[in-house]
């Protein structure tokens, strides 16, 4: 599959964006580092290819490209780039202002906001132990509740110094503001991924006095940045078929 990512005159690079392909070989398959990138390139109004790439045919000129490379994996005016946190780095830089948005939160807290949802997440899920399951589900609320009392709490460009009284809530769509960020691009994938997988498997769904987090991904599936780029359910569902283990 090829796609183009966004409009753009002449940019002066060829960007090329290799994802890991789903169950079909074709379509975009369950993998929350391609769709970290797949965002990035997006939101950088950048013209780019996407090709998927089916693991267990895996193209003889990719092995070439990419020996011994997993996707995702990226080429860059022909030159080839494989950690995808090097890449978000070197797409920042050279895709810059004033032609290129910034993509960088403005307030560090957003990039650690709700960084060990995903590892409590796979706790719960790969667990068959029924009695250490409510143990685990617990952890993974905690690490819910945290990431829902940061997007709660207002970051300093919404508060008013000037007035007097308490301090509100925050309104803001996203991690950094209403805006999205890198911080987003790496953590909105994988809460997807939760979301389904956690619905489907154990019946978990994000509680719903998370008013702020449920605010987050509402506005999420908004964009398409971020909604064209997800695997469809039926991928992530395939994708842990072995991975969620039953409670015994």
């Amino acid at each position: 599959m090829k796609a183009d990512g966004s409009t753009s005159d002449d940019q002066g690079c060829t960007i090329s964006l290799y994802v890991k392909a789903g169950s079909d070989g074709e379509s975009i398959g369950n993998c929350p580092f391609s769709q970290r990138l797949f965002m990035i390139l997006w939101l950088k109004g950048v013209i780019f290819n996407v090709t998927t790439v089916d693991l267990k045919r895996k193209p003889a000129d990719l092995q070439d490209l990419a020996p011994g490379t997993n996707p995702p994996f990226m080429t860059f005016n022909g030159e080839v780039k494989v950690d995808v946190n090097k890449i978000e780095e070197f797409l920042e830089e050279k895709l810059s202002p004033p032609r290129f948005p910034k993509l960088a939160a403005k307030h560090p807290e957003s990039n650690t906001a709700g960084i060990d949802v995903f590892a409590k997440f796979s706790a719960y899920i790969k667990n068959p132990r029924k009695d250490i399951n409510e143990t685990l589900e617990k952890a993974l609320l905690k690490s819910l509740r945290r990431l829902d009392e940061y997007l709660r709490s207002p970051l300093p460009d919404e508060i008013n110094a000037d007035e007097s009284g308490d301090v509100p809530e925050s309104t803001r769509s996203f991690l950094d503001g209403n805006e999205l960020t890198l911080a987003d691009c790496n953590l909105l994938p994988k809460l997807h991924i939760l979301k389904v997988v956690a619905k489907k498997y154990r019946n978990f769904e994000i509680p719903a006095e998370m008013t702020a987090l449920c605010r987050y991904l509402t506005s999420a599936y908004q964009r398409e940045e971020f909604t064209k780029t997800c695997p469809n359910e039926r991928e992530i569902h395939f994708a842990y078929i072995d991975v969620a283990k039953k409670i015994k």
